[in-house]
C-alpha cells in the first residue's frame, strides 16, 4: 500500500485553471559567462487538479513560445528563429504531469517538458504559497515552481565560441513559474 499526503492547510481538491494575467514564466541563461539573459513567455493555459491526497493531483499546461520578451527585440526574434525553438513550427511548450509527490513541506511535480519539439522529463520543484479570496468571491490558490534544463537535451545547439574561451549562452537554462489559479 502506497503513503498518500494529505493537502496543505487551506488548499482543497478541485480543479483550478491558472490565472494568465497574474502568473508568470520567466527564464534566465549565463550570456557571456559574465551575465544573465531573461525572458517571459506567455503562459496560454494551465490546469491544476488538485486531488483528495498530493499523489492523486495532476498539471498540465501550454506556453506560448511566440510571446517570449528579453527586453531586446533582436534577441527575441533569434530565439524564435530555427537557431532556437523554432516558434514557427513550434508555437507552444508543454507540461503534462506523470507524477505529484510531497517534499518536506513543498512538492516536486515530475513531467513531460515538450519544448522545440522535443519530450524530456523534468522536475519542478514546487511551493505552495497559500489561498485566498479575490475581490470577486473566487477561491485562489498561488504555486511557484522552478527547475534547471539542459538546452542541449531540447535539441537547442546554437552557440558561438568566445575569443577568451567558453560559449556565448550557456548551456543550463533556470525556468520559474510563479502561477495564481483560480478554484473552477
Amino acid at each position: 500500500m502506497t503513503a498518500t499526503t494529505t493537502l496543505p492547510a487551506g488548499l482543497v481538491a478541485g480543479t483550478y485553471n491558472v490565472d494568465a494575467s497574474h502568473s508568470s514564466a520567466t527564464f534566465t541563461v549565463r550570456h557571456a559567462g559574465i551575465s544573465k539573459a531573461r525572458g517571459t513567455l506567455a503562459i496560454a493555459e494551465a490546469v491544476i487538479v488538485v486531488g483528495e491526497d498530493i499523489e492523486s493531483s495532476t498539471v498540465t499546461a501550454v506556453i506560448d513560445a511566440t510571446s517570449v520578451n528579453s527586453g531586446n527585440a533582436d534577441r527575441d526574434a533569434h530565439l524564435q528563429s530555427a537557431d532556437f525553438w523554432d516558434a514557427e513550427k513550434n508555437p507552444t511548450w508543454t507540461f503534462v504531469s506523470t507524477s505529484v509527490k510531497a517534499d518536506g513541506d513543498d512538492f516536486e511535480v515530475t513531467g513531460d517538458l515538450t519544448l522545440n519539439g522535443v519530450t524530456r522529463s523534468v522536475v519542478l520543484e514546487t511551493e505552495f504559497t497559500g489561498t485566498a479570496v479575490d475581490a470577486y468571491g473566487n477561491p485562489r490558490a498561488g504555486f511557484e515552481a522552478k527547475t534547471e534544463i539542459s538546452r542541449k537535451d531540447f535539441g537547442l545547439t546554437w552557440n558561438v565560441a568566445l575569443e577568451a574561451g567558453g560559449v556565448l549562452v550557456s548551456d543550463k537554462v533556470k525556468i520559474n513559474l510563479d502561477l495564481s489559479a483560480i478554484k473552477a
